[in-house]
């Protein structure tokens, strides 16, 4: 007797491919709607089920403050300290930054970086 395809967590009908849905409680068989293939219960013992969710698969309005935003700026003032972010324009590995209180005091500061490579590209995140 030909048994269910396993992939990940999911089993597949060895006869057609079809999807096999989960066993109800004390069903002893799952039947294939596609083809009627019945396949043992048990073949859904001690199999892992693991999901994983995208970042971006549940979009909110406080994940969209969070982005890094943008701008280019000439002559800009570079910055205090120098930091190991990475650019996001030339993917260069360093910048120099500067700190700033934008917002109210119980919230985060806002970062203003500035890339250490020749495109002195500027960007800030908020923290």
């Amino acid at each position: 007797m030909a048994r269910a395809e396993q992939i990940g967590s999911l089993l597949f009908c060895p006869i057609c491919g079809t999807l096999l849905d989960l066993p109800k409680d004390s069903e002893m068989t799952i039947t294939c709607d596609q083809c009627g293939h019945d396949e043992p219960a048990s073949s859904y013992e001690n199999i892992k089920i693991r999901t994983q969710t995208h970042p971006d698969a549940f979009p909110s309005a406080l994940r969209q403050k969070r982005k890094t935003q943008t701008k280019s700026h000439e002559g800009a003032d570079l910055g205090t300290f120098e930091s190991n972010e990475k650019c996001p324009v030339c993917g260069h590995l360093g910048a120099y930054g500067k700190d700033r209180q934008m917002r109210s005091a119980d919230e985060g500061s806002t970062v203003f970086y500035a890339c250490a490579a020749d495109n002195r590209h500027t960007w800030r995140q908020n923290n």
